[in-house]
């Protein structure tokens, strides 16, 4: 048992390693419409996030779900992008401070996190499965490493939730302007992480070296 704090320290430390920032602006572009009042529809949202992972990182760790790498790391910016974008045309009001940006039904945005989660996860493996290749028994580790990773997506979206707060209710920045900024920043890394990726330049025929 001595292993579960390090593999949960481990998940922790992986998803909000400055490093890795996809998953990083990931959890941003989720909460880039919501304001600190609305912590509970941004807790739903990331636990249908985070559902999705668990399934496809326990599946992947498991060696029952194969998949190339590459693709996996080319999809994972392009559900940012898609994800920014989504924000961006949301229907909202310019003029309002307090606008209610968040949709009556609130279910394709659930989903769209869910599947989203799926492929994140596999991403995970990847990171953790390297770790993993002496355990007699991944169980713990799988669970703690999961358990690590939900408690930093709940740190990034605390930090993200009050600096919106602190804008758009203390500095009185228009929330529709804030939802344009962090999502159209959002979504330009999101387009230099796809034309990054190995998988990018394959469909544009550049093989790496």
């Amino acid at each position: 048992m001595n292993e579960f704090p390090l593999y949960l320290q481990l998940g922790f430390e992986h998803i909000t390693d400055p490093n890795g920032y996809d998953h990083i602006i990931f959890i941003v572009a989720l909460c880039a419409i919501y304001q600190l009042r609305d912590w509970r529809k941004v807790l739903i949202l990331v636990t249908a996030f985070t559902i999705g992972h668990s399934i496809t990182l326990a599946l992947a760790t498991l060696n029952y779900l194969h998949y190339r790498t590459e693709v996996i790391e080319f999809l994972i910016p392009v559900t940012i992008l898609i994800t920014a974008l989504t924000n961006m045309f949301q229907k909202s009001r310019p003029d309002s401070l307090y606008m209610e940006d968040f949709p009556q039904n609130a279910t394709p945005r659930y989903l769209m996190a869910l599947f989203f989660g799926l492929i994140h996860g596999m991403g995970f493996s990847n990171f953790l499965r390297s770790l993993l290749g002496k355990e007699a028994s991944i169980v713990n580790p799988l669970l703690a490493f999961n358990l690590g990773l939900e408690l930093g997506q709940l740190l990034i979206v605390l930090i993200i939730l009050t600096i919106s707060w602190l804008l758009v209710d203390l500095l009185r920045v228009r929330r529709h302007d804030w939802k344009l900024i962090l999502s159209g920043a959002v979504a330009g890394i999101a387009i230099i992480l796809i034309k990054e990726s190995d998988y990018w330049q394959e469909l544009m025929g550049n093989t790496p070296q």
